[in-house]
């Protein structure tokens, strides 16, 4: 994770505890948000394959690349809630996927 990104984790973290709290019920929230970014990805893709016949075609690739993005920056954040190091995390989880791969 680059400085910006981990400034930027650290940040929204920090504001979402001023501002709701750290309990267990706001960590439950960001959770509940992860899964409103993984919707908002999947209605973007809805939207680059034409799939919904009311609407066509909506969105293009790079407007799902931004939904995703916003995926991996809400579940960095949630890391972060849990009281984890999103970057250690995410190292960790990329090491066991490279161990399943070799």
């Amino acid at each position: 994770m680059n400085e910006t990104t981990r400034q930027a984790v650290t940040a929204a973290r920090i504001w979402l505890d001023g501002h709701d709290g750290s309990s267990d019920d706001q960590i439950t929230m960001r959770m509940m948000k992860l899964m409103e970014e993984s919707g908002e990805a999947a209605a973007a893709w809805i939207g680059v394959r034409g799939q919904n016949p009311r609407k066509g075609v909506t969105h293009e690739r790079a407007d799902v690349a931004a939904e995703l993005a916003d995926v991996v920056f809400t579940a960095l954040v949630a890391i972060e809630s849990l009281g984890f190091d999103a970057e250690e995390a995410v190292t960790a989880c990329a090491a066991k996927v490279l161990s399943r791969l070799s």
